[in-house]
Formats: C-alpha cells, sequence, structure tokens
C-alpha cells in the first residue's frame, strides 16, 4: 500500500475544486461526507479512488 492512496475529487461542472489524498481509507470517507456537505454548484459530484487499483469506491451523487 502506497501512502496517500485514496484520492478525492469535488467537482462542480465538471471542473476540480478541491481534491486530497490520504493514507487511510476511513479518513477519506469521512472527507466525501464533509465534502458533500460543501457541494452546493451545479453539477456538483464528490469521487474517492483508490489510487492503487483504480477503482471508484464512491462516488454522490448515485450514478443514475
Amino acid at each position: 500500500m502506497t501512502d496517500d492512496r485514496f484520492h478525492v475529487t469535488l467537482t462542480s461542472v465538471g471542473r476540480p475544486t478541491m481534491h486530497g489524498w490520504w493514507s487511510a481509507e476511513s479518513t477519506a470517507r469521512g472527507k466525501v461526507t464533509e465534502w458533500i456537505g460543501l457541494s452546493k454548484g451545479p453539477g456538483a459530484r464528490v469521487t474517492l479512488v483508490d489510487e492503487d487499483t483504480g477503482t471508484v469506491l464512491t462516488s454522490w451523487p448515485d450514478e443514475a
């Protein structure tokens, strides 16, 4: 496992507005929850990716 494995991105209308990397998945998931609360703009999306595997672990809002 690498340091800073879990990457969280907040985008609005397709443009990144915030992002960060954490080594612990639980910390990154906490940021997802926190950043959802900050997502007020149009087309906001929060995504958590495992950078080691390239897997999207969660995203908000859910895909339709």
